[in-house]
């Protein structure tokens, strides 16, 4: 008997949603119709701040051109 291939650790998996497994999720006309472009908030910087009730964060774009959001 022979034994199922691996799978990729990024693979979806059936108990999972993709946004867990690696993928975003597709972005619905809706979503996009909204979005703002980073470029728009950011304007040349790599970081902002943001006030959200009363609390400050920072979002930042790293090297690799990812958003990590920081409280």
């Amino acid at each position: 008997m022979e034994k199922p291939a691996p799978q990729s650790p990024l693979a979806p998996k059936p108990d999972r949603p993709a946004c867990l497994a690696g993928q975003a999720p597709a972005p619905d006309a809706q979503a996009l119709a909204n979005a703002i472009p980073s470029s728009k908030l950011f304007h040349k910087r790599r970081e902002i701040t943001i006030s959200h009730e009363g609390a400050l964060y920072r979002l930042r774009i790293t090297r690799q051109g990812k958003l990590i959001l920081h409280k």
